[in-house]
């Protein structure tokens, strides 16, 4: 793993972001927020629940490895009521998250990172995987959820972001 291929899944973590949040756009607040029964009541506690991990991802990544107090003011369910809240506040966590791994290099990558939660020191390459892959994960549980809602969302296959930086329609 390089930090030119991480900087590439972080690019296609980021684009992928961006598709399920246009597909929320043809929700109504309530259908937004509506429990829907997944890992996370609704669509609204999920797209939370992903930002919140890239934002306590990087702030561990930066030195601030218990910020637990901090992600809960931050994250608090109220604070989103609806997509706009939630774009307003991903938008420049997705910048500065972008920022943080545009600057890594290879010996950054097998620096390790003390996770006191998990009681375990990873190397960030492992970590910085590991947030792309919790990023899609959750996404195909919001991508369900929309589909109950009767919204299909664009593809955000890895294969698909590939496609578009080529310049690709979409089959």
């Amino acid at each position: 793993m390089t930090p030119e291929h991480l900087r590439e899944l972080y690019g296609f973590n980021a684009w992928a972001n961006r598709r399920i949040l246009d597909a929320c756009c043809k929700l109504s607040d309530e259908q937004f927020t509506r429990e829907l029964g997944s890992s996370f009541p609704s669509i609204r506690d999920t797209l939370v629940h992903i930002m919140g991990g890239e934002w306590v991802w990087l702030a561990n990544w930066r030195g601030h490895p218990s910020p637990r107090a901090e992600w809960e003011t931050e994250f608090a369910k109220g604070r989103f009521p609806n997509l706009v809240t939630v774009r307003a506040r991903w938008e420049p966590l997705e910048a500065d998250l972008l920022g943080f791994v545009s600057g890594l290099t290879a010996a950054d990558l097998e620096k390790t990172v003390e996770v006191k939660r998990h009681q375990f020191t990873y190397s960030m390459r492992v970590l910085l995987q590991h947030l792309v892959n919790h990023g899609t994960y959750h996404r195909g549980q919001v991508v369900t959820m929309l589909r109950q809602l009767g919204v299909v969302p664009r593809p955000t296959d890895y294969h698909f972001y590939v496609r578009c930086l080529a310049g690709l329609p979409e089959p």
